[in-house]
């Protein structure tokens, strides 16, 4: 998609002609911009605003100017500009520190991986630092607010895509997709067909999971009380089961020939992988749904775990542990040496001091793209032993949705993998054994630090960062010398596991889209195999700190609940007897024994 940059002016030409007799200096605008690309406008004002492009009431731009192009799919997109939302509300906007230009230089830094032009966005500042400019401050903001936080005339509520082309196919062929393209555009909803090539379509599509037809006509009375749970059910299904809807009375008569034993209205033919499986007729709501749901659990076995009372693991908390301390800055940048005197590094310690005392409102982001720089060259620029320096401003940095999301979707080339944490990850791995503990231990807050945005879930549970995170956290795992990286990894591997957890579930429900399954892919079973005989070291180690054991049991259970019955990961976990190290596990309080005999259940 290409990506343009409007600009307006504001005063409508009157700071061009005034500005140095007011304030004592040249001006040539005051500078309001948007993005536009897919024919919306997006720009801040009033919270986060849309509109179809050039429709605003600040009128013609005076400059469009095309900055570059996203590949990014709208999904993406969309799920970043949520993100800023808690940051670019109506109640934050100021005309000088947090205006139209720093929203429009955040989304054009994560789409294009550049800023807008500088001009715009140290205006501000211009003005500010002249005597006239602070004292006319509240004045301008005042007149100019009405101007920049006025209602959109037309907002438009941009969509996702639902073509295949624009899902995140992570690990997925191009048949794989086009299958599941065209299982997306044949389920969760009713198909009211006529002719007997779309019927033999619609059942093709379902050949490895059910479907159900249901055959009316329009002379049909009772038919019609099954209409709408009809289309209820099907929405319920989701990607799970086609449902299709033949009326009689406009239907071609090749569809009779093609069923020649449906002689009444309403009857329902259900199929099982191809396969016909029942038929019934009758107008009975409670017999449809019923015999929906015994044809969708043939088709999808519920996992014998969801029949187990649970609710102790269920409760622990699922939101990723982050490290957000921020270190006396000033230090780290004295042991850079030489490396700290970069413009990059005073640039990003400036914005984490300006976050840190202000917000993120009155903190805009500095240059990215030249931090990403910085941080590649560090690690050939930097010693091992200095080298956590550079990933400690990284891992602090992470914790604003912003600065997450860039290095989320900055991508090296085609394999979609964000590409300065990957590097910075794969070194540090690289140097195995003989990387610094205070780098080790860096990398491990940094990595915990990925997981605070939902963009970086994806790529964190798929090759090949899942594979260089498994290594960095079992290595530090089963490390005995030094407790504070054991407590770090087993945070890393909570975040794993809670992350993997959520999919699975999400892959057991019966509201899972078919976005989302095509999106979101846990991890490699061979991954999952080895963190899981990581953590069951832990829980059959001696000596090992109650809490630590206590995490590595909250991970075994979300590691193995939902688990294929049959496959490498059951097969470990009997061959290790898992069930008996948890049993030996003792709890210090109740909840504790609750949770580890939770878990031993799902490990028989």
């Amino acid at each position: 998609m290409q990506v343009q940059l409007y600009v307006y002016d504001l005063s409508q030409g009157l700071a061009r002609a005034m500005s140095a007799q007011l304030i004592g200096t040249q001006i040539d605008a005051v500078y309001h911009t948007s993005l536009v690309f897919e024919g919306i406008e997006y720009f801040f004002g009033q919270g986060i605003q849309t509109c179809v492009a050039g429709s605003t009431h600040h009128g013609k731009p005076m400059e469009i100017i095309p900055i570059g192009e996203t590949a990014l799919p709208m999904e993406v997109i969309l799920e970043y500009m949520d993100s800023l939302k808690q940051i670019y509300t109506a109640e934050t906007y100021d005309l000088f520190l947090h205006n139209c230009n720093n929203f429009t230089n955040d989304f054009a830094m994560f789409l294009v991986g550049k800023g807008i032009p500088d001009h715009i966005t140290s205006l501000p500042q211009t003005v500010l630092n002249t005597p006239f400019g602070q004292m006319l401050r509240p004045y301008i903001d005042g007149m100019m607010r009405p101007i920049t936080q006025a209602p959109t005339p037309q907002p438009v509520a941009p969509r996702a895509s639902t073509s295949s082309a624009s899902i995140r196919p992570y690990g997925m062929n191009g048949s794989a997709q086009s299958s599941a393209s065209a299982l997306a555009a044949s389920t969760g909803r009713v198909h009211n067909v006529t002719a007997l090539r779309d019927v033999e379509r619609l059942l093709q599509s379902a050949s490895d999971r059910c479907a159900i037809i249901f055959f009316t006509s329009a002379t049909c009375g009772p038919c019609k009380l099954v209409y709408q749970p009809y289309d209820d059910l099907a929405a319920e299904a989701g990607e799970k089961c086609v449902f299709i809807k033949v009326d009689f009375s406009y239907a071609e008569k090749a569809i009779g020939h093609r069923f020649p034993n449906v002689r009444a209205t309403p009857t329902f033919m259900t199929l099982l992988r191809g396969q016909e499986r029942d038929e019934w007729s009758g107008a009975d709501v409670r017999q449809l749904r019923s015999n929906v749901q015994l044809l969708l659990d043939a088709a999808f076995p519920p996992h014998p775990h969801l029949s187990r009372s649970i609710p102790t693991l269920l409760r622990q908390s699922q939101r990723p542990i982050t490290y957000a301390k921020v270190p006396p800055l000033e230090k780290i940048v004295v042991k850079m040496g030489d490396v700290g005197k970069d413009p990059a590094v005073s640039s990003i310690v400036s914005f984490i001091d300006a976050r840190e005392r202000f917000g993120a409102m009155e903190a805009p982001l500095s240059n990215l793209p030249s931090f990403t720089d910085f941080l590649r060259r560090s690690t050939t620029t930097l010693p091992p032993d200095l080298l956590f320096t550079s990933l400690d401003l990284l891992r602090i940095t992470l914790t604003d949705v912003r600065v997450a999301g860039f290095f989320a979707e900055e991508h090296a080339g085609a394999s979609g993998t964000p590409a300065t944490v990957s590097h910075l990850l794969n070194h540090v791995n690289g140097l195995g054994d003989k990387a610094p503990y205070p780098l080790r231990l860096t990398t491990l807050h940094l990595a915990c630090n990925l997981f605070s945005s939902s963009l970086f879930i994806p790529h964190l549970l798929s090759q090949p960062l899942s594979a260089t995170l498994i290594s960095l956290l079992t290595t530090a795992l089963l490390d005995g010398k030094h407790p504070a990286l054991r407590a770090s990894a087993i945070s890393l591997a909570l975040n794993l596991s809670a992350a993997n957890h959520k999919i699975r579930m999400n892959k057991h429900s019966h509201q899972a889209t078919t976005s989302k399954s095509l999106s979101e892919s846990e991890l490699e079973e061979s991954e999952q195999v080895e963190l899981l005989a990581s953590l069951l070291e832990i829980l059959g180690t001696e000596g090992e700190s109650q809490e630590i054991k206590k995490m590595a049991l909250v991970c075994t259970g979300w590691l193995t609940y939902c688990a294929p019955m049959e496959g490498e990961l059951r097969d470990l976990w009997r061959v290790m007897d898992a069930k008996g190290m948890v049993g030996k596990v003792q709890g210090k309080n109740v909840e504790e024994r609750l949770l580890g005999k939770e878990v031993g259940g799902l490990l028989e």
